[in-house]
């Protein structure tokens, strides 16, 4: 594998972010041969995740080389930091150069307001569908959507799918194989309600409102 060409990934790491969403994509990345991973965020210090777990990133925007692959994720305190313009220029830079433009979760509607996604569909958790629709976005309700170079997970652990569906793009669809078995990435649910679709009006309703208050929305 010596021949295969070097990615550099870029993942978007911020206070009050969800971590599964950056954590299941990073899984898969980093059994990926010649990947190199960057852990971004403004500055060098630890950062709480809305769960409470701490990430120290490694690269800081100022620092942070040209990425062939750029993805950020979503979180329930990202209301915070989704109009922040430090974020959002870096975003903007990063995305007029890097292979491809990926989201997780609402991860989405920071590319939006980025103006990253004009013109093209995304998903989202289904939470977030309508806050992504107001921006002009075409919301797809795929567990992962690709269009063209814009490629978006659903809520979660939806960035699993998501990873696997970017390793077979960098590294050939044997090689994503690979990276699911090596994981063992089979997951078996012990409920069937894990999109608001199979859910039901009632656990929909009582869940949106749970979500949409941790959210501040």
């Amino acid at each position: 594998m010596s021949d295969l060409q070097p990615y550099t990934v870029g993942l978007v790491i911020y206070p009050g972010m969800t971590t599964l969403d950056i954590v299941g994509p990073q899984a898969v990345f980093s059994e990926l041969p010649d990947i190199k991973l960057h852990r971004i965020w403004k500055v060098l210090e630890p950062i709480e995740a809305d769960d409470g777990m701490v990430i120290v990133p490694d690269t800081t925007f100022a620092n942070c080389p040209p990425l062939d692959v750029l993805c950020i994720g979503g979180g329930l305190k990202q209301m915070a930091i989704v109009d922040d313009p430090e974020v959002l220029e870096f975003l903007k830079k990063q995305g007029n150069t890097a292979q491809f433009i990926t989201s997780v979760c609402g991860g989405s509607v920071f590319l939006a307001k980025a103006g990253l996604l004009q013109g093209y569909r995304a998903a989202t958790h289904w939470a977030m569908r309508g806050e992504l629709a107001k921006l002009g976005v075409e919301v797809g309700t795929e567990r992962v959507v690709v269009d063209r170079n814009r490629i978006s997970g659903g809520g979660v652990t939806a960035g699993i799918d998501f990873g696997l569906t970017i390793a077979k793009l960098l590294r050939g669809e044997e090689i994503a194989k690979m990276v699911q078995l090596s994981i063992e990435y089979n997951p078996e649910p012990p409920f069937d309600v894990g999109s608001p679709e199979k859910a039901g009006p009632e656990l929909v309703q009582k869940t949106l409102a749970f979500v949409m208050g941790q959210l501040g929305l």
